[in-house]
This record gives structure tokens, sequence and C-alpha cells, in this order.
């Protein structure tokens, strides 16, 4: 069954991968954490997807700025500084002898609490970190035949109730999302802002191409999205309109091209919209240059 963009293809060696609990290295199957944990109990944490190319986690910067902004938001102590989370994160992939087609999940919770109960002065422990990091490639499929998305009735709140800038472990409204794009044979969801204009994917940005331009949502209801923030600067650098903007979903059924952006696959063509069909049905020209560009900025990001 499809996965949407984190469709990817199986690959044995991580039934042996070693992952990293608190900077402790176990085997998959003894990598446990408390049941009594805060992300366990109330998805109480911040988290970041990260890709490793050529040895090096690619936009690290970008991605720890990221996490330790969601961290402060909620008032979260990592127990480490920067230089140790950095050096945890090459140590997994050292242990594991990995080094490209590599993908990470970086996950950090308030730590155990004393009992089942959402205020965290009842945590006794400090933050739990835990890394994954496996091999994980796209399937080529979905980038180049692409997606389809459902418009889905669950909305990009306001930050006043839960802000959709934090990168939390909480994301049942994205799950809810998922669920129902799913159940109608979409790969993904399309969500709209609390005025009924476009925000964002479920698990990606999502973008539309219309007489040349590329148009992405305000950003305001959406995560500050690493991979979204690199495609707007390449469009700027390589001389492609592009404009972060209200848009309604009559402007995406009548666009040229569409595409969605994240970590793990970086760009992947859209090509249906709740049963319309995006532009030819297929991948786009400026897709396709836009991959183009986006996989050189990787080569420059850890060059061979």
């Amino acid at each position: 069954m499809a996965k949407g963009t984190h469709d990817y293809v199986d690959d044995p060696r991580n039934a042996a991968v070693l992952i990293n609990i608190n900077g402790e290295l176990l085997p998959r199957e003894r990598a446990v954490v408390s049941v009594f944990d805060s992300g366990f109990v109330l998805g109480d944490g911040v988290w970041e997807g990260l890709r490793v190319h050529r040895g090096k986690i690619a936009f690290l910067d970008r991605h720890l700025k990221r996490l330790l902004e969601g961290a402060k938001a909620i008032d979260l102590d990592l127990g480490i500084d920067r230089d140790t989370l950095v050096a945890r994160l090459y140590d997994t992939l050292a242990a594991n002898g990995m080094d490209d087609g590599v993908h990470m999940r970086l996950m950090v919770t308030r730590g155990i609490k004393s009992t089942p109960y959402q205020d965290p002065r009842v945590t006794v422990t400090p933050a739990t970190i835990v890394i994954i990091a496996e091999y994980k490639t796209p399937q080529p499929d979905t980038l180049h035949k692409g997606i389809r998305l459902f418009t889905v009735h669950v909305r990009r709140g306001y930050p006043d109730v839960q802000d959709p800038k934090l990168n939390s472990h909480s994301k049942l409204n994205c799950i809810t999302a998922c669920i129902q794009a799913t159940k109608a044979g979409a790969d993904e969801a399309l969500m709209l802002d609390p005025h009924g204009f476009v925000a964002t994917c479920n698990s990606t940005h999502f973008f539309i191409v219309r007489d040349g331009a590329v148009w992405t949502s305000s950003g305001d209801y959406c995560l500050g999205g690493i991979t979204r923030d690199n495609v707007l600067a390449l469009c700027r650098d390589h001389g492609i309109a592009c404009a972060e903007k209200n848009f309604s979903l009559t402007e995406v059924y009548g666009a040229d091209e569409a595409f969605v952006t994240g970590t793990f696959a970086g760009i992947a063509p859209v090509t249906e919209v709740d049963g319309r069909v995006i532009g030819t049905g297929t991948r786009g020209p400026l897709v396709e240059r836009l991959q183009q560009l986006y996989l050189a900025l990787l080569e420059r990001e850890a060059p061979a």
C-alpha cells in the first residue's frame, strides 16, 4: 500500500541497525522507552527528520535551530548541549557504518513521569533523546509519477490552539487528516487554513505552478519547512518567479503543475487533487527542473 511521499524501498539492513537512546546504542529489538515516558503518555516532545548525503547530515544547522526553538517554546530542557547532540547523531551513523541513502529521526521527549499525568512537574528524569537511523530511499515512482491529494475537513489551526510552527510529537490532527485522505483513496491530505485558503499537507509542504510562477501558502499555518525554504531560495536564485501567498482550491484545480516538498523525498510532483487532474497529469517541466536544482543543492551541501 502506498504511503505517499514517505513510501520507501525496503532494505534488509535495517533489521540490524543500532538505535541511540540517551547516548546508549542498542539493537532494534531492545530499543525501548518507559510506558511512563512523556512522549508515550502525552506526545510531549519535539522531533526532526534528517537526511544523510555522502556522510553529512544535510542542512543540520537549520534542523537543530528548529528543534531547539521548539524545545524552548514548550520549556523542554534537552539536558545536553548542541555539540553533544551533534556528536550523538554522527556516533549513531558511525556505529551503523552509514554514510548515504539514510534517513534519521531525532526525537526528544520531556522524560519519564512519576505517574501518567500531563503536568510537566511530575517528570522525574532528564529528557529522553532517541536517534533512529535507517537505510531509506524514496520509491522512484514517487519522484516521477507523483502522488494524489485529497482535501480534508481537518484544518491547520490558529497558533493559540496548537501552533503549527511546533514540530511536536503530538500530531493527531495530521494523523486524522491522513486517515481521511487514505479512506478517500488518495496518498496524502491537503489541509486548509482557518480562512479556507490552502495551507499545507499532512506531512509535506504544498506548491502549485501557474503561468510559470511558483506559489506556496503564506506560511502562517504550516511548519517552517527546511526543504520548503530551500525551494523558495532556489527559485529566487534561478530567476523563477515565486510567492508565498493565500490561494484557494479553485486556483489549485486550475494549476499547470503542483508538487510537495519534504526532507525525505525532496520534491515530488502532484498529479491529482480531489479527483481533478493537475496540468497534464504527469510531472511537469518546472517540477523536473526544481528537482534537478535541489539535487545540485544537496551536492553542494555534501560534495563528493
